[in-house]
């Protein structure tokens, strides 16, 4: 470091910032290696174990920095409250964790840009640069494994195999959650109609109401819900290609780390992320796919998730009010509840696709709320009937 005025002040910045360095590596590195002995997914343990290790080698080299500065490492907090902090962590779950834990790394990056800002030129500086860009990576690698851990994974993997859902979206798990809401909502309104009138035409007028309602209103929330992801994500991609813009070997090195995280050596890691930087635009997907878990094939159709969300909400709204198309009474009323309570189990069944439970409990599961609501409604209809 130069000699001047400034030189203490300076040093003692530098030495400052080198330790609490060193004191959030360590806490990282045994936190990862904490969630890593709980977890029970080979892969995710070892993506965890390399973040552990990746944060060991992190918390080294500002230890290395100290020591040409003669100065000591600080004490770690080993204490019962540290122990205490790891193990609600742990009990919180691995996603909820691991939730917390990107946001640290989010954090730890932005501060590292801000200590770079403040700190002389040297080679704590440089390394400064370096960790930064692996401290992104780390949260980016974080975000794929939530992304893989989401409620909608087991639909995903299985629709990653069906070619003729690529670039559809999310319309399936759209069409199925349209038709659980029109069959529910509609359900309730015939059964409280039902129970008002006794099965008169007044349950046709009010159930085809509410199937319009509820179609409309499911499907302009598809369309404004998928316009906004695809309004997110290209601004993603914009903002991706900006920092690539700014500094592509910066963006390089991140996408390197993704590979040595991936299980490639650092020589195979170097070839091919400097490949793909030699081409812009795959340069760019490869990285928003990695970082962002964005894919343009599989960007939402909006127009798509609104016809499907629609036309499933209506079909659903349909059923219960089939019956009283052709009879009334007491007889509608039975066949009524008796095909929208298979509907119910139906429509809970398909939805175990999206979830991944079994189609039994889901099947039994929302036949058991279909019949409650049902009943209430129905109930609440008799007491107000004219005729009670």
């Amino acid at each position: 470091m130069p000699k001047g005025r400034n030189e203490p002040r300076d040093q003692h910045k530098l030495v400052h910032t080198l330790k609490a360095n060193w004191l959030r590596e360590r806490e990282g590195a045994r936190t990862y290696r904490s969630l890593a002995q709980s977890e029970a997914d080979a892969g995710r343990r070892e993506i965890l174990l390399k973040l552990s290790e990746a944060e060991e080698q992190h918390a080294a080299k500002w230890a290395k920095q100290l020591a040409v500065l003669g100065e000591p490492l600080p004490v770690e907090p080993k204490g019962l409250l540290d122990s205490l902090q790891r193990l609600i962590l742990r009990l919180s779950g691995t996603e909820s964790a691991l939730r917390r834990i990107e946001a640290n790394e989010v954090r730890d990056a932005a501060g590292y840009g801000k200590q770079m800002e403040v700190l002389p030129e040297g080679e704590a500086r440089d390394l400064l640069k370096r960790v930064r860009v692996q401290e992104k990576a780390h949260s980016s690698v974080i975000r794929s494994l939530l992304a893989d851990a989401g409620p909608n994974h087991t639909l995903a993997a299985l629709l990653r195999r069906e070619r003729w859902h690529v670039g559809t979206g999310t319309w399936i798990g759209d069409a199925i959650y349209g038709a659980n809401d029109g069959l529910g909502a509609s359900f309730g309104i015939v059964s409280g109609m039902a129970g008002y009138s006794g099965g008169g035409h007044v349950v046709v007028v009010a159930g085809v109401a509410g199937l319009l309602a509820s179609a409309l209103s499911m499907g302009s929330g598809a369309y404004l819900a998928a316009k906004s992801e695809r309004e997110i994500a290209d601004a993603e991609l914009a903002r991706e290609r900006a920092e690539i813009e700014d500094d592509p070997e910066e963006e390089r090195q991140e996408l390197e780390l993704f590979y040595r995280l991936s299980g490639l050596t650092q020589e195979e890691a170097g070839l091919l992320s400097t490949r793909v930087a030699s081409r812009p635009d795959q340069f760019l997907k490869t990285l928003a796919h990695h970082e962002l878990g964005l894919s343009e094939a599989h960007f939402p159709n909006p127009g798509l998730a609104a016809l499907s969300a629609a036309s499933s909400t209506a079909l659903g709204a349909l059923v219960p009010v089939i019956p009283f198309l052709f009879a009334e009474g007491a007889p509608a009323i039975l066949a009524s509840a008796i095909i929208s309570t298979l509907a119910h189990f139906g429509v809970g069944a398909a939805k175990t696709i999206i979830t991944g439970r079994s189609w039994l409990i889901g099947g039994l599961e929302m036949t058991g709320v279909g019949i409650l609501e049902a009943g209430v409604t129905f109930l609440i209809g008799l007491f107000l009937s004219p005729a009670a």
